[in-house]
């Protein structure tokens, strides 16, 4: 296989494709920008990367044959990060990259941040390297922490569907992809959950599951704005927050993919069966 890279193990996909490929045996180099946080293995190595910093890029990635690039934590720069970090995979002589993109990206896409990873894609796509593009929709994850402590979603969604994904069922793709890149080459996977849901819907299975009332109001995107200055946050990120929404609402998030059980064999989790405690 050559030597396999993967990014982003302090985080929840990253360290789920390290567990993974640890299991199967499979030697690998961890990517960290706190090697101190990073978990441990049988025959991995720790290396200090920074996204942003090239020469930290390029030597970590030295010899490096498939990367796994988990897109970097939300920030005004991200965009500038991951172009340098491409720009050093590509130098260093990497072959294939995994890249955790996002469902709909687009130059135009309704959600901001998923025009950053359109631009990646871009970069990757006109480096040379082959690629798994592996365009999550939104993460069942996150559902519980769109309540307010009122007990209310609140955001633009109108009547609009998301067909939300499991982060455990991206992980499980890309771990399948880093192990058989060739078999997942220059190909972009829609990567979802098994149902499309309204955040109407996404409340009524919130109550049922947490024991408490959920409910959804559908904001107008002045509201919407309005109600997230009680966060001292940039403009950027209110724009992001509130375009989940619009980009919900526009139906940019709908539409369930297969891709998910066709690469694994497995169905995606639902969202009845995250709550539930299922992984």
């Amino acid at each position: 296989m050559g030597i396999v890279a993967v990014t982003g193990v302090t985080g929840v996909v990253g360290r789920r494709v390290a567990d993974a490929l640890s299991y199967a045996g499979v030697p690998f180099r961890m990517l960290a920008r706190s090697p101190e946080r990073a978990p441990r293995y049988p025959n991995t190595e720790v290396v200090a990367c920074s996204y942003g910093d090239p020469v930290s890029a390029r030597a970590a990635l030295e010899g490096v044959d498939t990367l796994l690039m988990v897109s970097a934590a939300e920030n005004a720069e991200r965009l500038r990060e991951h172009i340098t970090f491409v720009d050093a995979a590509e130098a260093a002589g990497v072959k294939h990259v995994v890249y955790t993109s996002f469902f709909g990206a687009a130059p135009d896409a309704t959600f901001t941040l998923a025009r950053d990873h359109f631009a990646t894609e871009e970069r990757i796509a006109g480096s040379g390297m082959s690629y798994t593009f592996l365009r999550d929709n939104l993460y069942l994850d996150f559902v519980e922490f769109m309540v307010g402590d009122d007990g209310v979603i609140r955001g633009p969604a109108d009547r609009g569907r998301a067909a939300m994904v499991a982060r455990a069922d991206v992980a499980r793709v890309a771990a399948i992809a880093m192990q058989h890149p060739e078999q997942h080459r220059n190909v972009a996977y829609d990567l979802t959950g098994p149902e499309e849901l309204t955040m109407s819907e996404v409340a009524e299975k919130l109550t049922a599951h947490l024991g408490r009332p959920v409910s959804f109001h559908d904001e107008t995107v002045e509201e919407a704005y309005r109600s997230r200055t009680k966060w001292d946050a940039p403009q950027w990120q209110y724009d992001a927050w509130v375009s989940t929404y619009t980009a919900i609402a526009a139906g940019e998030f709908a539409g369930v993919s297969g891709d998910v059980e066709r690469v694994t064999g497995r169905r995606p989790l639902s969202l009845d069966e995250y709550l539930a405690g299922e992984r």
